[in-house]
């Protein structure tokens, strides 16, 4: 049962989904007080997000570009799923799309990404998943991690809210690399999303 008095969050995904069960999971352990996850809205099938979600409890919808005619009616059908559910805060969680601008005007300064590396270096198109740890690789990066930022009309820009820092050893490929980010993405996310979702309580009330 939704309840009334918490901030209801909506979480977009492309992929697996593990950042969106860590959220998940972190609320449902109280450790996002005044939070309730809404719906999961994902651009493709047939992904491990849905999964999770359905073993989560939680509602999930797919929702493809392809049935639309551009990519700003695309975001007017998922602005209005959040918005029947009572969204008020955004989450992108291994969500490759760009958000267009008309969904960002909808929920200007409450949607929240995360990134696998320190922003602002390697952000922007092309930078996502395995791209990015590759790239802090070739460069000899001594220290890569992830940011959590607040979206705006350009990929991986917006205002920073958090960040944490792994080293790069010598010896990593971009699979090691990654697996020590995911695990400090999904320590760094919750937190993020808990400190949002209190400043939002305190804006309204």
């Amino acid at each position: 049962m939704t309840d009334p008095g918490a901030i209801g969050v909506g979480v977009l995904v492309s992929g697996g989904g593990s950042n969106f069960e860590a959220l998940a999971v972190a609320v449902r352990e109280g450790r996002v007080p005044g939070a309730e996850i809404r719906l999961l809205i994902s651009n493709k099938p047939a992904v491990g997000a849905l999964d999770r979600a359905r073993r989560l409890g939680i509602e999930a919808l797919v929702v493809e570009p392809r049935e639309f005619p551009n990519r700003a009616a695309f975001y007017d059908r998922v602005a209005a799923e959040f918005e029947r559910r009572g969204v008020q805060l955004v989450c992108l969680a291994g969500f490759l799309l760009k958000v267009e601008p008309n969904f960002i005007a909808k929920f200007r300064g409450r949607i929240l990404n995360i990134h696998p590396a320190l922003l602002p270096q390697y952000g922007g198109a092309g930078m996502y998943g395995h791209h990015v740890h590759e790239a802090v690789i070739k460069a000899g990066e001594r220290e890569s991690g992830c940011t959590v930022h607040i979206v705006d009309e350009e990929f991986d820009h917006g205002p920073i809210r958090m960040q944490s820092r792994v080293s790069v050893l010598p010896v990593d490929t971009p699979d090691s690399l990654a697996a020590r980010v995911l695990a400090q993405e999904h320590k760094l996310y919750p937190e993020a999303l808990r400190r949002e979702v209190e400043y939002l309580r305190k804006g309204l009330s």
